[in-house]
């Protein structure tokens, strides 16, 4: 059981956030149809949960870090739907100054670290996040996202091993949604249980039921709780499910329609909106506030996004280096 308390609260703010994410996603999907947003663009639609029971245990200074499938991870950590959207319009208002894109998703001020396009490099990047906070005398944490695929990298093997040696304060999660790009866990690893490749470097390692924001909570309770106390990290495998494709070019014919609409039957946001019902903690007039509130909060994000100005040229020579008159940058 968690030693923090899931509440109505955590209830109504899970319910709020995933909805959030959900009907942020679908709108991106739209616009990227409408050529609004362009380069590649990977949905998080279904793997709400994975983070909404993430933020009810963490707390602001600690810090997240994924790959390329990072928009919900923005906003789940703070990042205004206004600057989320700019940034993937490339305007200038957006997080990247409109630099980064869709993948490439970056908040300083809310502790966000991307947004990585190279698969896995995001996870010896977040351990040594981790290593600063131990070096600092603090006791935040960090949060390592990562797919299914990325676990196959070196990368991954090498962080385990310092990690562990250091007892950094990290939690390593596999958002595990089956099928990387395109191919299944079964087809690609000798080990389907992704959950024990930590056990070999004596990191505590267990599967969660990634659909289920309870189940997300307890475990990253006892995860951060344990980095915390600098007991070191904890790699948890959450199996999730991707509503959509790897990609906005994913065909998906790989899996089957009735595999899918089995996992639809399972919608952490349903899930919850049904907890919320059955105990009690809100009515059907608290829900329609909700959806109206996120749905101008998406509006206002487009609009924003639209109305921001493009990057001027000299951006291109900013943000480069530390050092603002770095000699070596040529125009």
């Amino acid at each position: 059981m968690s030693s923090i308390e899931i509440t109505k609260d955590t209830y109504l703010m899970w319910y709020e956030s995933m909805l959030l994410m959900r009907k942020f996603e679908e709108k991106t999907g739209q616009l990227y149809g409408q050529q609004k947003i362009r380069g590649f663009c990977h949905l998080y639609i279904g793997q709400e949960a994975v983070l909404a029971g993430a933020m009810s245990v963490i707390r602001h200074e600690d810090s997240l870090i994924t790959a390329y499938r990072d928009h919900a991870h923005a906003l789940a950590k703070g990042t205004s739907p206004k600057a989320v959207m700019a940034e993937m319009y490339g305007k200038i208002t957006g997080c990247s100054k409109g630099k980064g894109g869709s993948m490439h998703m970056f908040d300083k001020e809310n502790n966000f670290y991307g947004g990585h396009g190279i698969v896995g490099g995001q996870v010896p990047l977040g351990a040594g996040i981790a290593f600063a906070e131990k070096y600092k005398g603090t006791d935040n944490v960090n949060i390592v996202y990562m797919g299914d695929g990325a676990v196959r990298q070196g990368a991954l093997t090498e962080t385990f091993n310092m990690a562990a040696l250091w007892k950094l304060p990290v939690i390593f999660i596999c958002e595990n949604n089956g099928y990387a790009m395109g191919t299944s866990v079964a087809r690609t690893t000798i080990q389907p249980d992704i959950y024990k490749l930590g056990l070999p470097y004596g990191i505590p390692s267990s599967p969660v039921d990634g659909m289920d924001p309870v189940a997300v909570h307890n475990a990253m309770d006892e995860a951060v709780s344990r980095a915390r106390r600098g007991e070191g990290p904890t790699f948890l495998e959450m199996r999730t499910y991707r509503f959509k494709g790897h990609s906005m070019s994913d065909p998906q014919k790989y899996r089957t329609k009735e595999e899918l609409e089995s996992y639809k039957a399972k919608d952490p946001i349903e899930v919850v909106k049904q907890a919320i019902q059955k105990e009690g903690y809100a009515d059907d007039q608290w829900f329609e506030q909700i959806e109206a509130k996120i749905k101008a909060q998406v509006e206002e994000a487009v609009a924003f996004a639209e109305e921001s100005p493009w990057p001027d040229g000299s951006e291109l020579y900013t943000d480069v280096y530390v050092q603002q008159d770095y000699p070596y940058i040529r125009d």
